[in-house]
């Protein structure tokens, strides 16, 4: 897209929105009910599609980026007369006679912008809140995954009309276009050196944003634990979608007195999880294929280790001897290897995170309830899972989120709709009992004044 087709779309978004259309409860319903039907009626191709461009197994293609996106509309159509319904707070006794309101108010026109790893539920999650906050969406897919963006295009063109929901596709240029033209919003899904970028072309213009970046998601596994059931709960999270996931495992902290014990679970797990490459999701390109390859150069493999370009397949893969300093451990895996750490001091270990990026998750398995209280209050991460890996985010009730280079901002569920929401603060002051006091010539003594202060506010 030109620099003057951004101009022509963001102005046409930018007109239907001032029309007041999207204020209309009726209106968000009927949109939200129509993205439902058009997904459900192109189920196939998007399956379709997600196969083509990473391989994706039909059920960890279903549940992560059609299924999920389907109950995150359900529920923005269930409870959005709820969420739009203005918010009576307190009044202060000074403003009495009178009412306080948080009224929420769509920005304008947003621009969503999405990865390739999830191409597209991690674009339509955030477009269900951004739909049902009233706003007009531009979204952008990723144009790495060519075959779901081709796809995203067609659908919506078909049947939504481009002054309140389009699709553009194109590189880095598109975004920037977009931010120069000064969308009203930015909400963007992928790396955290993009996301910088982002941050930055918005900074000029100071138009707000959401990140949802990436990280270094520790999974610390104490000694009291079940082992068959941590086993099994890490594989899954770490390898789905072959670890290309941004709330994946990236990297696992083991204490030293399970070595002997958990390691060869670990490793007939995923044997029977993974009997095959036919079910397992490729890298995404050869550029990926070779920064992946080039993490496995360290350290000794235990399990896995197969790689074949062609196909882009990396088998699920664990690494052992490697310590805190390890070029794996320093760089974001996003892919199908896990490193092992051993410990013997959960201190040590909370310290040595604490010294890399904020991550999006840690995840820490233990039946010792004082350890986990130490995991939750004295680590700074997104979100903390006791016992679990990735199901944190398969909660609609739980903000989800970053910190730091990790991110900023949340949404899933009502978070989504609040993140695309201006909370505007209302007042309505009645006529009656003017505090003429208040005004000059200020004659009340200050000692009256902060006693006053006291009772009224």
């Amino acid at each position: 897209m030109h620099q003057i087709e951004s101009d022509i779309l963001l102005q046409k978004q930018k007109g239907f929105f001032e029309s007041g259309k999207t204020r209309n409860i009726s209106f968000r319903l009927d949109v939200l009910t129509n993205l439902y039907k058009m997904i459900e009626s192109n189920e196939s191709k998007i399956l379709d599609a997600l196969k083509k461009d990473l391989n994706k197994s039909t059920t960890e293609a279903y549940t992560s980026e059609i299924g999920y996106v389907l109950k995150e509309i359900q529920i923005a159509i269930k409870q959005l007369k709820k969420w739009s319904k203005p918010q009576r707070v307190k009044t202060a006794l000074i403003n009495q006679p009178g009412s306080s309101f948080i009224h929420h108010i769509p920005y304008g026109t947003v621009l969503v912008i999405s990865p390739w790893n999830y191409p597209f539920g991690l674009l339509f999650t955030p477009i269900v809140g951004a739909l049902a906050a009233g706003n007009c969406v531009i979204a952008k897919p990723s144009e790495i995954a060519v075959n779901t963006s081709h796809l995203i295009y067609s659908m919506i063109k078909d049947n939504f009309h481009e002054e309140y929901f389009a699709v553009v596709e194109g590189d880095a240029e598109v975004t920037q276009s977009l931010i120069n033209d000064k969308i009203d919003y930015i909400f963007f899904t992928g790396s955290t050196n993009v996301g910088k970028k982002i941050m930055k072309s918005a900074s000029i213009f100071l138009l707000p944003v959401t990140l949802e970046l990436g990280g270094k998601n520790p999974c610390i596994v104490d000694k009291e634990v079940n082992l068959e059931v941590s086993a099994r709960r890490i594989v899954w999270g770490k390898f789905f979608n072959a670890g290309q996931t941004c709330v994946a495992p990236d990297y696992l902290v083991l204490h030293k007195d399970l070595k002997d014990s958990f390691l060869p679970i670990l490793k007939s797990t995923i044997d029977e999880f993974y009997p095959d490459r036919d079910n397992f999701s490729h890298i995404i390109n050869t550029k990926h294929f070779d920064r992946i390859s080039a993490l496995m150069v360290e350290g000794k493999i235990i399990s896995g280790g197969i790689k074949d370009k062609e196909n882009l397949y990396i088998s699920p893969t664990v690494i052992t001897d490697i310590d805190w300093n390890s070029k794996i451990i320093q760089e974001e895996v996003f892919g199908p290897l896990l490193p092992v750490i051993f410990y013997d001091n959960l201190d040590d270990v909370l310290f040595n995170c604490s010294k890399k990026s904020k991550p999006l998750c840690i995840y820490f398995f233990s039946d010792d309830k004082l350890q986990q209280e130490k995991v939750i209050n004295q680590s700074i991460s997104g979100s903390v899972c006791i016992n679990g890996t990735i199901h944190t985010i398969m909660s609609h009730e739980l903000p989800f989120g970053g910190v730091g280079a990790s991110g900023m901002g949340n949404y899933h569920g009502k978070a989504s709709f609040d993140t695309f929401s201006q909370k505007k603060s209302v007042m309505k002051k009645s006529f009656l009992f003017d505090q003429k006091f208040a005004y000059p010539p200020y004659k009340t003594t200050l000692n009256l004044l902060k006693k006053a202060l006291k009772i009224l506010n």
